[in-house]
């Protein structure tokens, strides 16, 4: 169900509900209908209009249908009015994500923030539920975590919700020393960022032969993997696979992701891979550049990689070309365009040169020859505490020779 209002959106009505179908049918459903209103803007009873409502319930009755999924995210008075009067189920665009990400967090680190998530949902939508939370027996949208079954309340909610806080917050710092460790060693890290179902694990398999999993569907990884990889004529970098985007994130995945998005943040160049045969390719791309915004990483180096250019039209190719910051067309699958993705992010961080002054001890002279190496030597002068070095280097080696030297 979508309420078509009038606006800038690049996003048509039809091409939103294309998408919450396949997010339906990744979480085991299946569409027999598709409901449009067109108004000026919600109602604060029911988002759609009362007789709107009064229809759906007549819909379901002759599709058998036992769930109603909004395109928008409903407010708790709105979902339980709309379930009064259409008789089944009502969950929106943001439940029906939670539960497919509750369904794909593998590891400890994603089903914590996923319950993090799903936990921030359901607070403010506890207050007069007591009939609904009996019906929570299964199906899409009740796959909670562990707390939220009939007997939960605002107050267990909130110790829950203060002890997974406490968590995110040691796995914040424990992913803050893991950048440092690699900061140490030290070597630069490029992050795969694109829309969900683009093909980065597909990508990240090829390039670095990881074994993640990469399926034919919306998010199948939500689990961040780094793997070292080797550029051309620049040397080893590390290289991770992230979770993907999608048109109207939940803002309660943005903020209980945030330990997991911070590596994208720390990262020295962003790969955005790109579904280059989707229909909505454009349009993605811009959700991938919004996200990145609202995390900090909008100013990020970037390189777009054109990915599945076997199935585009060389039209569709050129003119994504353009919108990308650099953009290289690949087939993650087929392995055509890698080496030429590879150059591009080596030619990335080659070009970002500036200027660096330090004071090497002699006990480190070694560092000397990785100036030379990743930049250009302009003045050396040897003096009491140390040789001094002026020279011309790539961002990323600067920051880190700073770091090592503080």
């Amino acid at each position: 169900m979508a309420l078509e209002q009038p606006g800038p959106e690049d996003w048509t009505t039809e091409e939103s509900l294309d998408e919450l179908e396949l997010l339906a049918g990744s979480a085991g459903a299946l569409v027999v209908s598709r409901v449009v209103q067109r108004r000026e803007g919600p109602t604060s009873s029911h988002y759609i209009g009362s007789g709107k409502a009064e229809g759906l319930r007549e819909v379901c009755a002759e599709r058998g249908a036992d769930l109603v999924i909004f395109d928008d995210e409903l407010s708790p008075t709105q979902q339980r009015n709309l379930e009064g009067t259409i008789g089944v189920r009502v969950i929106d665009r943001t439940q029906l994500i939670l539960d497919i990400f509750a369904r794909r967090a593998r590891t400890k680190e994603g089903q914590l923030q996923v319950e993090l998530a799903q936990l921030k949902y359901l607070l403010p939508r506890l207050a007069g539920q007591g009939a609904s939370l009996t019906r929570l027996g299964g199906g899409i949208g009740t796959r909670g975590p562990g707390e939220t079954k009939l007997e939960v309340d605002r107050r267990r909610i909130r110790r829950r919700l203060a002890e997974l806080e406490r968590e995110t917050e040691g796995l914040r710092q424990h992913r803050r020393l893991q950048r440092e460790n690699r900061h140490q060693v030290p070597y630069p890290v490029v992050s795969l960022v694109g829309y969900t179902n683009a093909g980065k694990s597909t990508l990240f398999n090829t390039l670095t032969a990881a074994g993640v999993r990469a399926e034919d569907r919306l998010f199948a990884t939500l689990d961040p993997t780094t793997r070292r990889l080797t550029l051309p004529e620049y040397g080893e970098v590390l290289l991770s696979d992230t979770v993907g985007f999608i048109h109207k994130l939940p803002h309660h995945l943005v903020a209980a992701f945030r330990a997991t998005l911070e590596e994208l943040v720390e990262a020295d160049l962003l790969v955005q891979v790109v579904d280059a045969s989707h229909p909505q390719a454009r349009q993605q791309m811009a959700v991938v550049a919004g996200v990145l915004v609202e995390i900090g990483a909008g100013e990020k180096p970037m390189v777009t990689a054109l990915n599945k250019a076997d199935r585009c039209d060389p039209e569709s190719l050129d003119f994504l070309a353009r919108e990308g910051r650099e953009a290289v067309v690949i087939s993650a699958r087929r392995r055509t365009g890698l080496d030429e993705l590879l150059r591009a992010m080596a030619r990335a961080f080659r070009q970002r040169l500036e200027p660096l002054r330090l004071v090497v001890p002699y006990d480190r002279q070694g560092l000397l020859s990785l100036i030379h190496e990743k930049g250009r030597v302009t003045r050396l002068e040897y003096g009491e505490a140390g040789i001094v070095v002026e020279a011309e280097i790539e961002g990323v080696w600067a920051r880190r020779l700073r770091e090592e030297l503080a």
